[in-house]
């Protein structure tokens, strides 16, 4: 393994990871605004070699031979042979749907199906099979037995893609090929353990683009969805990152939080004004910053909070990206807190924490 890998390791604690950017904020402290690049380019040229003038080089391990990452690629039926029915179905901004297993918060999965295949596993739960990887393995145990590189060349149906990974991906989001499964690891900055793991095929990796990329051909992109799919897709994001939110406060030893509708619906408008407007702040222009939004939808509490951010994947993205971050975590792993409302539009998102005393 080269020595400049495993350096990058000992500077996991000074390096934010996100897409896009995030923001935290609660009636106590000041506001905390964190700005990073958009990672999500593109640039429709050739596939060069390296400035060295060398091919990279491309290490792949085998497919795993158990564990969650046997699904991808198996139908639809095999995969409920396997977990049974899901709790629900989800959709997606990439074509196929969530399959939400989330009665155990243990054992809490997201599968992505698509024409009855399974092409995405997103895998949270500390009690699921994620091998090669453990979740709350340690990562040095992870970069001392896999190859972690930062570029990933794919070529698929006579195009060719090319993931330019930079040090924050490295450090806390990195990718091991395994076959022909792909593997992105969510690494948390602040234990220094796996947090979740998903497993992409090769198309759905070139659909989400979460690294810079550089590609020769055909670039494979996400249906557009209708309106009525979109709002669909947004519904479904706020129950995820609900469910995801509560998965990482039982494993932080936390109450669980309670969904408020009105709550919920102040964070809604908060992200479809932020989206309109594009305008990306916790204080709105037109609405106010949130103690006057959370009046004004007529939400009692005691105590409230705020994250937001934009130009994440997804939800699973989105949750992880605030649990890399000071502020962020804070409020969601805040135990004061009781409550939660969630609003998606488009690729803002918005949560609302409250303190409330149950009628």
């Amino acid at each position: 393994m080269p020595l400049r890998t495993l350096t990058r390791i000992l500077i996991l604690s000074a390096v934010f990871l996100t897409i896009g950017f995030y923001v935290s904020i609660n009636e106590n402290n000041d506001s905390n605004i964190l700005i990073k690049e958009d990672r999500t380019s593109e640039m429709k040229q050739p596939i060069s070699q390296n400035p060295d003038n060398k091919p990279s080089k491309k290490i792949i391990s085998e497919k795993p031979k158990e564990g969650l990452a046997l699904l991808i690629g198996k139908n639809e039926g095999e995969l409920e042979k396997i977990l049974g029915s899901p709790d629900r179905i989800d959709e997606s901004m990439y074509g196929y749907q969530w399959y939400i297993y989330n009665q155990e918060d243990k054992k809490y999965v997201q599968v992505g199906v698509e024409n009855k295949r399974v092409v995405t596993i997103f895998a949270i739960g500390q009690n699921l099979d994620v091998a090669p990887f453990e979740i709350g393995e340690p990562v040095e145990e992870i970069f001392n037995t896999h190859y972690i590189d930062t570029n990933i060349k794919i070529d698929f149906n006579g195009n060719s893609y090319h993931f330019e990974l930079n040090d924050a991906d490295l450090n806390l989001r990195p990718m091991v090929q395994l076959g022909d499964v792909f593997v992105q690891l969510y690494i948390d900055k602040f234990t220094g353990n796996l947090s979740s793991v998903r497993f992409l095929n090769a198309e759905t990796l070139i659909k989400q683009r979460p690294y810079e990329l550089v590609y020769s051909g055909y670039l494979i992109k996400a249906p557009e969805p209708s309106e009525e799919m979109g709002r669909a897709i947004e519904e479904d994001t706020e129950q995820e990152i609900f469910d995801l939110t509560n998965v990482l406060r039982v494993r932080h030893n936390l109450k669980k939080l309670k969904w408020d509708e009105n709550t919920a619906e102040a964070a809604f408008e908060h992200s479809k004004d932020m989206s309109v407007n594009n305008d990306f702040s916790h204080t709105s222009k037109k609405f106010g910053d949130l103690t006057k939004r959370l009046k004004t939808a007529h939400v009692v509490y005691q105590a409230a909070g705020e994250n937001i951010a934009a130009n994440y994947t997804d939800g699973p993205a989105v949750v992880e990206g605030w649990l890399n971050s000071k502020g962020h975590r804070e409020s969601l792993l805040n135990k004061e807190y009781s409550h939660l409302g969630v609003g998606v539009f488009q690729k803002y998102y918005t949560q609302n924490f409250i303190s409330k005393t149950e009628q």
